[in-house]
């Protein structure tokens, strides 16, 4: 295949729409804008969320509750996630991130309870759920809070 074979997958482009060409083609005179009016000048048309002049909906609705900037936000891991280990491995963010169990770190991973664990793990983390916990030394692993 050389350059000039190249061509879109068929039904993937259409033909642009040609305004403003004579009345035969559909999209003459008012060229698909209407009649006079902001929208239809030159670099007309109003920002995004303005609703002309009438205080807009972001500043009519109720503003509730706050973000705190002091908050600890963790990667969550559910403890049947860390069944895909081999026994006696040591699960750190790291490997997690590695095996693509979570993104980021963020500020810490946490081990949350949620399925069942039969492998001996070492698991280190900042913060362990206490079923969490409780699961992982029930297998014989270690739950290492770092």
């Amino acid at each position: 295949m050389k350059l000039h074979e190249l061509a879109p997958a068929e039904g993937s482009t259409r033909e642009a729409k040609r305004v403003g060409r004579g009345h035969g083609s559909g999209w003459g005179k008012t060229a698909a804008k209407g009649h006079k009016g902001q929208n239809a000048r030159s670099g007309g048309g109003v920002r995004p969320g303005f609703e002309g002049g009438q205080t807009r909906l972001a500043r009519r609705i109720p503003k509730r509750g706050f973000t705190n900037v002091f908050a600890t936000d963790y990667a969550n891991v559910n403890v049947s996630e860390l069944e895909k280990f081999v026994d006696g491995t040591v699960v750190d963010a790291e490997l997690l991130k590695a095996a693509g169990l979570i993104k980021k770190e963020l500020d810490g991973v946490k081990i949350l309870g949620g399925g069942e664990l039969t492998k001996k793990l070492t698991v280190k983390a900042a913060a362990f759920s206490a079923s969490a916990k409780e699961k992982i030394e029930k297998a014989g692993g270690e739950a290492e809070v770092i």
